[in-house]
This record gives structure tokens, sequence and C-alpha cells, in this order.
């Protein structure tokens, strides 16, 4: 029997987590009231919600008593130990459908040794672990380890059963306290002892009916009272999200191979997951692993997340379609926004600390919410009841920074005696600075030049091998050749000239924005421009389109955008493969490639090797953006700036980040092969930006001379640089930084050939000139490049 509507719901916990959830839920209209057992100060003054200290939170009896007294037909328990304890299958058992996983679920949290073993048991990546419930054995064990260690409680332990050792004294304390001195009741009675894992902790919510998941922004929050990371664990002093470390692929990965496994194998193992899962993770050098689960919303975290998801989105929706299996019909939306939460705490928490203390929190503006844990309303009056009293929220579209700020102005709003909180919220994402956060590479970014460089060295004699009449059969220019006069053809046949590429990681914006119609071009691009190098004109091309699962409307726009790129060129788009092959690429992802041939006559050919001269003036031609090579370190700056595709471009307002990096490569052919006659070589400038390709055209004996300000930085590069910290060579070596293509030309056809090629279209610079080159000196020498900085 499904759930009727309105929603009548019963609330359990009194903590800063239970008040955001009826701060969200009562938004809801299906929600029509939400009673709080026992609630505190901020749930007492909610919109729809009462709260009750009648009863015991934990007095499952006591708590359907009042249940049915006040019609609720939807329980929501909040903290661990009502769902550990059984809460959900004792209210579904008693006809009142419960958001939270089953008694059995539950023990992925109630047991660190259960979810230990359960991890191992379905590959999901975790720290190396031993279990032990004799204390002399676990003791051995810390003397035998050499890596440092975490021990955990293995029982509930009010979120502070984990202690991280720095020593091997700490080790052996904190196992007697845990184990011989009970600091921790029942739950200490097993251990377990894993390997202290390094790297940035991230925290992630996602809501699952058993089978479909849906995560929230991933967060990360502050366990230690003190600042810089120091003192006691807590139950969490502050948060922030999302987090600049997750990026969309690393959230990709952590739900492909850790959540999802982990839902898929609690079902198998029969104990589906129904609620919001916690999924505590280390990222470490080796990638993301699993720290510990929670089996409900985490606190600070909630205070966090909650506000971020949109106003349509309705958390009490999402919550019934988890309950009645069918969350893949659910939308949820995020804004972009940045959040930030700081806990304030009572004096000397979380050891010893007072309560009953009175307390003031004026009324928060707009995008700061004030969470309630540990208060309560007495004859009117709000006192603290707690350690973590209570906390500022504050979303901002801006930036994390911005988001900060204004949770430090709430701050300000509430006064009580000896109040403590934490300065430095967010401090690990402040920590790179214009000035020294980390410098990004292509290397970085995946993308190894050098190594590509090398592939062409280690294949160069396989590839001689195949030579044959017309065709030397030699690589590292700009495409391939067969003289087809030498080949057995008519003597005055032409030489004919090929070029084959892709498009490279530009099409993961294009398949992110479902925006397939300049992709097509750059592909065409990327290959013609790489004939007329040679002095060829494109005649045909063909193309390759590879997908898993073949969408024809997403394929016909490609080809679609292959033609308008081969008119462009003035080349035939005479055939090409389709390729539908399961399980090759990721769901609705695509690859392509595509091959153009044309053909020129001797004369024709370039570069001119024996023509060039010290003192040949160097054109530069404009790009017409960031082109279709870098764009693996694009990605990662962007994701570094949590800057969304559908987000204003930074570098131009009027389109957004998607729009403007999908510009379309620029097609030079028409106006090239006008200017042939009097262009000695030309360099296509793709990947390896301008030192790597413009020495492909240049004879043994001479080198180009760049003057980097003889152009300007157009904003995107500069952009890409300020944001990524991207030293001006690399930039150099990556990007083609607004040169498209460089030409070549004597210092008495300079001018002429700029004005012919201005004539066609093209914005023209005068970048440089060809020098002697030193012997082991560069190939490209890069002159002024200070003025990137």
């Amino acid at each position: 029997m499904g759930i009727e509507y309105p929603l009548r719901i019963l609330l359990i916990g009194n903590g800063g987590r239970e008040h955001a959830i009826a701060w969200k839920l009562s938004q809801s209209p299906l929600v029509e009231s939400i009673i709080a057992v026992p609630g505190n100060g901020g749930t007492a003054i909610c919109p729809k919600t009462t709260n009750n200290s009648s009863v015991s939170a934990e007095d499952f009896p006591a708590l359907l008593e009042l249940a049915r007294k006040n019609n609720v037909n939807y329980v929501v328990p909040g903290p661990e130990a009502p769902l550990v304890a059984g809460a959900v299958d004792f209210f579904e058992n008693a006809g009142i459908k419960s958001f939270g996983p089953s008694k059995k679920a539950a023990q992925m949290e109630g047991s660190k040794t259960f979810s230990k073993d359960f991890m191992k048991k379905h590959g999901i990546p975790t720290a190396a672990y031993e279990n032990f419930s004799d204390y002399d054995k676990a003791r051995e064990y810390l003397d035998r380890v050499q890596h440092d260690v975490v021990i955990k409680a293995d029982g509930l332990a009010a979120g502070k059963g984990v202690i991280i050792p720095t020593s091997k004294e700490e080790a052996h304390k904190a196992l007697k306290d845990i184990m011989q001195n009970k600091e921790f009741g029942s739950a200490g009675d097993e251990v377990v002892i894993e390997e202290f894992l390094t790297g940035d902790e991230l925290s992630i919510l996602t809501f699952s009916d058993g089978y479909t998941i849906k995560s929230l922004p991933p967060a990360q929050d502050h366990k230690r009272i003190g600042e810089g990371d120091t003192g006691l664990n807590t139950g969490g002093m502050g948060c922030y999200a999302p987090t600049n470390i997750a990026t969309p692929d690393l959230v990709a990965q952590i739900d492909r191979d850790i959540i999802q496994p982990t839902i898929d194998g609690m079902r198998k193992d029969e104990m589906p997951f129904v609620g919001v899962l916690f999924t505590g993770l280390m990222i470490t050098s080796t990638g993301p692993k699993v720290l510990e689960y929670n089996v409900r919303f985490g606190d600070p975290e909630t205070q966090t997340v909650l506000p971020l998801l949109s106003q349509d989105t309705d958390l009490a929706k999402i919550m019934i379609a988890c309950s009645e299996r069918y969350l893949d019909s659910v939308l949820i939306n995020i804004e972009p926004k940045f959040s930030a939460t700081v806990v304030v705490a009572a004096g000397g928490y979380p050891e010893s600390y007072a309560k009953g203390d009175l307390m003031n929190v004026q009324t928060p503006p707009q995008d700061i919410n004030i969470f309630h844990a540990g208060t309560k309303l007495s004859d009117g009056k709000l006192l603290t009841a707690g350690g973590r009293v209570i906390a500022a929220s504050a979303t901002a579209a801006e930036s994390l920074r911005a988001a900060v700020d204004r949770a430090y102005e709430g701050v300000k709003l509430i006064q009580f005696n000896k109040m403590y909180y934490r300065r430095d919220i967010a401090h690990r994402a402040f920590k790179p600075t214009a000035d020294t956060k980390e410098a990004l590479t292509y290397a970085q970014a995946g993308v190894s030049i050098d190594a590509g460089n090398q592939l062409v060295e280690r294949i160069r004699a396989a590839v001689r091998s195949t030579r044959r009449a017309g065709a030397d059969a030699e690589i590292g220019g700009f495409g391939g050749e067969v003289d087809l006069s030498k080949a057995g053809f008519s003597s005055d046949a032409p030489i004919m000239v090929g070029a084959i590429d892709g498009v490279g990681t530009k099409l993961m914006i294009a398949q992110a924005t479902r925006n397939h119609s300049t992709v097509g071009i750059d592909l065409v691009a990327m290959n013609v421009n790489d004939l007329v190098v040679q002095g060829a004109e494109p005649l045909m091309f063909l193309d390759y389109f590879g997908c898993s699962k073949l969408d024809p409307e997403v394929a016909a726009v490609f080809v679609e955008s292959v033609a308008t790129g081969c008119r462009d060129a003035g080349c035939a788009l005479v055939g090409g493969e389709t390729a539908e092959m399961p399980g090759m690429y990721k769901e609705d992802d695509y690859d392509a490639a595509g091959a153009a041939i044309g053909v020129m006559r001797p004369a024709d050919r370039l570069p001119r090797l024996d023509a060039m001269a010290a003192g040949d003036v160097l054109l530069g031609l404009a790009s017409s953006g960031v082109h279709s090579n870098g764009f693996s370190l694009v990605r990662r700056i962007l994701a570094r700036e949590h800057l969304a595709y559908d987000a204003p471009a930074p570098w131009n307002s009027q389109k957004s980040v998607g729009e403007a990096l999908l510009t379309p490569t620029r097609i030079y052919v028409r106006s090239l092969l006008a200017a042939l006659p009097h262009i000695k070589g030309l360099a296509h400038i793709t990947g390896g930006g301008l030192v790597e390709n413009i020495p492909r055209m240049l004879p043994a004996g001479l080198a180009a001379e760049v003057d980097i300000a003889a152009w300007e930085l157009p904003p995107v590069f500069r952009w890409l640089k300020n944001a990524g910290n991207v030293e001006p060579a690399e930039m150099a070596r990556t990007f083609n930084n607004g040169v498209g293509m460089v030409a070549v030309v004597a210092p008495a056809d300079a001018e002429a050939v700029a004005k012919q090629l201005s004539e066609s279209g093209e914005t023209v610079y005068t970048i440089g000139k060809l020098a002697p080159r030193v012997e082991g000196g560069a190939e490209c020498v890069l002159k002024n490049l200070e003025s990137w900085k």
C-alpha cells in the first residue's frame, strides 16, 4: 500500500542534522506537519514543526503510540542509534513507512568489523585492516606493524570512536582505553585496527532506493577541535561543499567504483539499502578508498549540502521515492553555489562543558541559516543544552570564499557565554593562493608530450620498413605523402597527401553539454589544416564515429557539423564508418576520428627548406580559441575552479563556459591556398603548442625567434593561465595561445602576404623571424615570455 498525502512526519532526533532536515521538509507542499522528538530550540520555531519531549527517542512503543495519536504516516529517524536498533523495521511492521535502512542494513554503521568485511567481500577499495576481540592479540599486532594505524571501536560511539594515534605509545594507550577501560562502553568490545591512509578526505551523501543512487555534492568536514586540524576529535566543527578536489571525473569514479558497488553488494547480500548513505573517503595517491559508512545524514554535512538543493527540489518527495523504490524517476537539482557551515560549541567541548547558558540569536539575512543542535527553549528562553550548540550555514554563488565569509557573518549573530568556534573552516581549500597554488601542467592532466615524442622515435624504424615507390614512409611531419608519378602512374600525376586526426577530450565537453554541432568542424579542421601546411589542397574527407549505443540524433548532428567543415575547406565528404560497439564506451560517450586526402604539385610542396634563410619573417594567423588541443588541462582547471559548463564564461560573459570552449577550430585552407606561392613554410599549432610545432617546418640550421609580446594573449588563455597557475613556458608548450598557424615568408614578401591574408579574413601578426640556430640550442626561442606573467 502506498503512502497517502499529506505527510505527517515523526522526526526522531535533536541535532543540527534534524533541524536542517525539518527546515527542508517544511518547505515541501507534501508535508502537513512534523513532530520532532525531542527536537531542539531550532525545530521549536521551524514552520510546520512542533517538539515533543513527552516520550524518549529510544522508546519505540511510546513513539508508536505518539505517532498513532497524531495520525503520523511517515517516520524519519535522524541519528544512527535508532536505525541500528531497528526503528525502520519496527515502524514498518506497525504499518508506518519510514525513511532509512533496515536493522540488518544499518550494520554498515553499527559494526566497523561488519562493514570492513563487507568491503573486502565485494572488492570495494579500503585500507588494510584486522579485527580483534582479544586485547592481547590486538596489542601484539600493534607491536608488529610498521605503518601508522587508525583504531576504531567496532560499535557506535557517537562519532568519537575513531582514534588516530601519532606514536606507538599513543596507539597502545588508545587500545587500552577502548578495550580495557571501556571508554566507549560495549562499542569497544571489538576493535578494527587499520592502515592509516594519507590524502584528502571527502564525505558524500547518497540517496538510494536499493537500486538507484543519487549523490549530493561532495563535502569536507573538520573533525578536530583546534584550528589547523589539531586537538581532540569532535562530531564535526564545520564543513564546506563542493570541495575543490572533487573533480567531475573523480565523483564519477567514486559513484562507479565505490557507491554503486556498495548498493549492489548490499542488495545481493539480502539487505538492500534504502535511505541516505554517508560514505567517508580518503583520496589517496592510488585513488579513493572508503574510510567508513554511515547509514544516515552526516552532521554537519547535512547543514551544508541541503541548502544547495534547489527550491524546486522536494526532500519529502526524494525520501518517499527511496521508500517506494522509484528514485530513478525523481529529479534532484543542485544550485550552482558554494556552501559552508561553522559550528559553534560550548567552551570546554569535547571535554567537560557547561549547559543551560542563556543564548541570544538574531534573525539571519537571506542565504544564511542558523541550525540549532545543543539548544532548548525553556520558559521562552533559548539555552545551551549540548557540546556542539549551534551552527551558521551560508551559500554564495560567486565563490567558496564568499560562502565562508557569509557563514562567519552568521556566527556574529550568535551570542552565549564562552562560545567557541574554529576560524579556519575550509582552510584546506584556501591553501593554494594566486602565488602558491599548484601550478598545473599538461602532464598532470594526464597527457605527456614527451611520451608522444618518444613513441614517434620508437616506431620510426617500423614505419620506414613499409616504404615503397613514391612514399618514403617517414613520420614526424604534419601528414604523409605518396608521389603518384613515382608510384607507377603517369609522369604528370600529382602528389597525394593524407592526414588523420581526432578531436581529443574536447569531445567530453560536447557530450557533457549535449552540443554536438561544432566538434565535427574541429575534426575536419585538424586534418585539412595539416594538409595545407604541406602545400596540398584538400579534396576529400572520411569520418569515423564510434559508440556503445548509437543515438541517431547525436550522430546526425555530428556528421552535419563534419559536412559544414568540409564545405568551409572545399573538400567532399565521401564516406565514413559508424561503429556501434556495446560496452566499449561509457554510457552515451562516443569517439571520432577523420582522414583528409589532398593533392599538390611538386612545385607547391612545403616546407621549402632550401629557400629558408635567416631573417625570414614569421607571420602568425590568429586562432578562434583553444581549438582542439590542451583540453585535458582545460578540464582539470575548470574542475579545480568548480566552474560548470553552463556557468557564464569568466573570459566572455556573453557565453557559457561550454559554449565558449566549443568554438570550432579555425580552418585556414582557402586563405592559405591563395597565398601559397609566396610562403616558404607553414606550421599548424596543435598539440605541443608553439615550441613543438614551429620547428617541424624548419631546416636543421635555423631556429625560430618568436616575440611573445607581438600579440595580446586572448582572454580565454589569460584566464586559463591565471586560474591554473600555468607557467608561461607550459602555456607555450600546450596551447596555441591565440596563434593557430605560423607562416615563414621572405622579408620582401611579408607585407604583401600579410595584406593578402587579412583581405581573406585572417587576423595576422608579425611574430618574429628565423635566425641561425646555435649548436645544441633551442629550435624555437620564445622572447618576452615574461610578458605572460
